[in-house]
């Protein structure tokens, strides 16, 4: 989520402080390693399941309490590593009821075994921290803790961690290459008159006797770390369902009434989403709103939502074309999420096109579900204004390092792109459609992206892939007289390019195929002025 609302913020003239990770860095430090390589203390353990259990002081803003973190070996270790910001204390790591020895390096933590974990075994530790998480200063364009007051001046505190690391705020394997198999349970104590809110199923709660009640939550699915996450408000929960599957909304005391009306988007969303994109992938854990003082984030069955129950974007249209404000573009948004992010989910960060790409690319299948196709073109070229076309898309590997804020919009006109390469309604969304089951809670890389389409179109797509992802520029269309007669061509930096084309010639359009090489354009005219290429469709340069 936070890359497309700095870039937004820019389009509409908010010229503020950068997010943490949208500057461009050359030079990477040691921390930026040990937070984004996979090295031996991270690869050979596999974790199953996180059951948290902490109380939140919101006079102090402190958290304390433990995490049990239980896993599987994946090769005989004696050591592996576990994250927890450095401003955050480490209280024990307790195995088998004995103390384990760790070392720190800024926000790893290296625990020693006494003895070697052999391949195959399953283990547990339980690590026992404390302390005042970061506090965001703009979340979610910058990552931590948000504390806030509702209008009736209780307290309103939520998480957003993405890109900034799950870590800053409890004990975690912080890494996207491994999301715990059987998934989490979230108990968290909040003073009483309050409830927390988070991922999964919601089990009930418990007076602590002490001034606190805990609230307990469980997760079934595999979950993304920077998608767990605490939501501590006094909310009014709406419930509702739709053809089988649960809707709840947590949403502040003062908006129930505007929420039970505003909310009703989520079933022709749900039902637009799920034929083309298949099954809600939660349907065990449910689906959430979540009303948060920050704008937006897509927290897995625990969608956060900012956007003060508007349409667009705050109230803006993102395409500048008018089709933005007919839908919230949080909800959306965000709930696209839910497929691609939190169900399909890439390896390492560089690869986060992966996500935001095909969630902004919701967004168009939307407006053409409830719209009809011509005013989802529109939305979609009017999101080409959105690309700066400033660095590749594809980030650095290794490194906790995302490529250029373009993956939102280049990466959803690439997809737009492609579905007209392929020049076939039914075989797209089929594809898009298999494409989601069979990678459905999957980790996985550009390159899978890429061989699963190459197989199904029976296209060798791999260029057109390579040229919006790792170039900062588009193909370039270019068109000339010679001899009397017209020849075309692409220009673009991956060699051997070949992609289709529709002109429009008097009226009449024509589908050419194009080449990195001249070639003769037979078409009834001379003249270049009359050549138009569908610009909306394809997203090219002429």
């Amino acid at each position: 989520m936070k890359r497309i609302i700095l870039f937004s913020f820019l389009v509409f003239g908010v010229h503020t402080a950068f997010a943490q990770l949208t500057v461009a860095k050359e030079i990477f430090t040691r921390r930026d390693t040990l937070q984004g390589s996979l090295r031996p203390e991270r690869t050979s353990f596999d974790v199953q399941r996180y059951d948290l259990n902490i109380k939140v002081d919101i006079d102090k803003k402190n958290i304390v309490g433990y995490n049990d973190i239980t896993f599987k070996v994946v090769e005989n270790t004696s050591k592996i590593q576990i994250d927890l910001f450095e401003n955050m204390q480490i209280d024990s790591i307790v195995y088998n009821n004995k103390k384990l020895q760790f070392k720190r390096e800024l926000l790893a933590t290296f625990i020693q075994f006494p003895t070697p974990l052999q391949k195959g075994n399953q283990e547990k530790i339980r690590f026992y921290y404390s302390g005042s998480p970061v506090v965001a200063k703009r979340a979610p364009w910058d990552g931590g803790i948000v504390y806030s007051q509702d209008t009736n001046g209780k307290p309103w505190v939520a998480m957003a961690c993405q890109g900034f690391g799950a870590s800053c705020w409890f004990p975690v394997k912080d890494s996207q290459s491994d999301e715990p198999d059987f998934g989490a349970s979230i108990k968290v104590a909040v003073p009483n008159g309050l409830k927390n809110v988070s991922n999964g199923r919601f089990l009930g709660s418990e007076d602590l006797n002490n001034g606190y009640t805990r609230w307990d939550w469980e997760v079934k699915s595999p979950i993304n770390t920077y998608d767990i996450t605490i939501n501590i408000a006094d909310y009014v929960h709406i419930h509702d369902n739709h053809k089988g599957l649960d809707l709840d909304y947590y949403v502040l005391r003062a908006n129930e009434a505007k929420a039970r009306k505003h909310f009703e988007e989520v079933k022709p969303m749900m039902d637009c989403f799920q034929s083309k994109f298949g099954e809600y992938p939660f349907k065990e854990d449910g689906y959430k709103l979540v009303e948060t003082p920050y704008l937006g984030m897509e927290h897995q069955s625990a969608v956060a939502y900012g956007n003060n129950y508007l349409q667009g974007y705050l109230g803006n249209d993102l395409s500048r074309t008018g089709v933005g404000l007919l839908f919230d573009y949080i909800t959306i948004h965000e709930s696209g999420h839910e497929w691609f992010g939190n169900s399909i989910t890439s390896k390492d960060i560089a690869d986060m096109w992966i996500h935001e790409g095909f969630t902004q690319y919701t967004e168009i299948v939307f407006a053409e579900c409830q719209f009809g196709y011509e005013k989802a073109m529109v939305y979609a070229k009017g999101l080409q204004n959105n690309v700066s076309n400033d660095r590749p898309i594809i980030g650095h590997y290794g490194v906790n390092k995302e490529g250029s804020g373009d993956m939102y919009p280049k990466g959803a006109l690439l997809l737009n792109t492609l579905r007209h390469v392929i020049n076939n309604d039914a075989k797209w969304w089929a594809m898009v459609f298999k494409y989601s089951e069979t990678y459905k809670k999957q980790i996985i890389t550009t390159q899978t992206v890429i061989d699963f389409f190459n197989k199904e179109s029976g296209i060798n797509l791999t260029p057109i892939f390579n040229q919006y992802l790792r170039y900062t520029t588009i193909p370039e269309l270019e068109i000339r007289k010679k001899d009397k007669a017209l020849e075309i061509r692409w220009k673009t930096d991956e060699a051997n390019f070949e992609m289709p084309i529709v002109l429009e010639i008097k009226g009449v359009k024509n589908r050419v195929n194009v080449t990195n090489n001249w070639k003769k354009l037979e078409v009834k005219t001379k003249s270049i002025s009359e050549v138009h290429p569908d610009k909306s469709a394809f997203y090219i340069k002429y």
